[in-house]
């Protein structure tokens, strides 16, 4: 490990009001198995799916307990160490990042669930993983004791390594058949559900982002949570889950497991980049020396730091809320949105330039400045990356309007 990644890793762990002895140790297993991950890579994207010998490993390192309560034997720790976790997988392999973000986020979400869920979950076997895909399409016909639930969900990504996935619908009332207002999140065990394998796609090949299918199944009210109880940041599984980390505002927690792994793989790219430009000749000349690639280098790890220390600032300021009991304001969490969202619009610009700098050896098969460029690309694509809705929101807010975004 060299002298600057020694610093970095101490400098994270002082952002943490909690153990910072294993938060250092979860971040140097997170950069340990980098060269594993690289070296499966190949693996992850050939079989569309991170490896098993993968997911083993951050069971074992274990990275899925970070923001599991302690209850289950998780570490109930500051998400700041899961996403710092995060950023050093995806250096190495962004599709693995992809999915532990997105996995692992989920044992905090089970948490604010009614505990009965949790009970369902993890009373055999609290290592027992959920997939999940937000998206309201799901149909819901309100019966007895809960639902019967319907539909098909795309992008559920790591599915194939799950046992449960979580799954989005906006329950209907007389008065609104479809209203936000009223969106639940679905739990629901693999029995319930079919996986159709359909993920193909330009990058992020490995993360295993799989249709889900349901047919009239039975969800009891245990095992949905509202929206609103998320944005309002009070929560059935509070009564149990009571630490101020479980009082954080459901969708800040989650979209940030997606934009971190996006981040990771644009440093990623930008080693890359400096070893083609430590070897790769213009001219006479190695492209180290040209002032263009020295320039472009360091505005990269500029704006990656920025973009790190902002994500760093962000947390500190709601978890500190959330220490003292009190509320995040909306105004900011609005503006934490969009910083989060908009980490996928500057990755790709950064990436596009250091790809166009390696000039034509950059777009050859095989080249890790493209297969990460890809995989940013792909990022795009995810709903919590698109940032013009939540520039919108902000600018409104801005200029005086209200809030119109409770997903913040």
């Amino acid at each position: 490990m060299s002298v600057q990644q020694s610093i970095d890793t101490e400098q994270v762990a002082d952002q943490y009001t909690l153990d910072s002895a294993r938060a250092l140790e979860l971040i140097e297993k997170a950069r340990a198995m980098g060269p594993a991950l690289r070296q499966r890579a190949a693996q992850c994207k050939a079989q569309r799916r991170v490896p098993d010998e993968t997911i083993a490993d951050f069971h074992e390192a274990g990275f899925f307990r970070i923001l599991q309560p302690e209850q289950w034997g998780g570490f109930a720790m500051d998400p700041q160490v899961f996403y710092a976790v995060g950023v050093e997988v995806a250096k190495a392999c962004p599709s693995s990042a992809w999915v532990l973000g997105v996995v692992a986020v989920h044992n905090w979400q089970l948490a604010v669930f009614d505990d009965q869920a949790a009970q369902d979950v993890w009373g055999e076997d609290p290592s027992v993983l959920i997939s999940s895909s937000y998206a309201p399409v799901g149909k819901v016909k309100v019966v007895d004791g809960g639902f019967r639930l319907s539909g098909r969900w795309s992008f559920s990504s790591g599915s194939e390594h799950c046992q449960w996935a979580f799954l989005g619908a906006v329950v209907p009332t007389p008065e609104a058949p479809f209203d936000m207002a009223n969106y639940r999140t679905f739990l629901v065990p693999i029995s319930d559900y079919d996986i159709v394998d359909n993920w193909d796609v330009v990058g992020l090949q490995g993360t295993g982002s799989h249709d889900i299918v349901v047919e009239d199944v039975f969800v009891p009210e245990h095992r949905t949570h509202k929206s609103m109880d998320g944005f309002l940041c009070d929560n059935p599984g509070n009564a149990v889950n009571d630490a101020p980390l479980y009082r954080m505002p459901f969708m800040q927690v989650f979209v940030r497991a997606v934009c971190t792994a996006t981040l990771g793989a644009c440093e990623g790219a930008l080693e890359s980049f400096i070893e083609v430009a430590r070897t790769r000749q213009v001219g006479p000349n190695k492209m180290k020396d040209d002032p263009f690639a020295r320039q472009l280098a360091a505005e990269a790890r500029a704006s990656i730091e920025e973009m790190k220390l902002t994500m760093v600032r962000n947390f500190d300021a709601m978890m500190e809320n959330c220490r003292a009991g009190e509320p995040i304001p909306v105004e900011d969490r609005v503006r934490y949105r969009y910083d989060s969202a908009v980490v996928a619009d500057r990755c790709l610009a950064l990436s596009s330039r250091m790809l166009k700098a390696a000039g034509s050896g950059g777009i050859r098969q095989g080249s890790d400045l493209l297969a990460y460029h890809l995989d940013i690309l792909c990022s795009q694509a995810h709903v919590a990356n698109h940032s013009i809705p939540f520039a919108n929101n902000l600018g409104g807010v801005m200029f005086g309007d209200e809030n119109v975004d409770f997903a913040v």
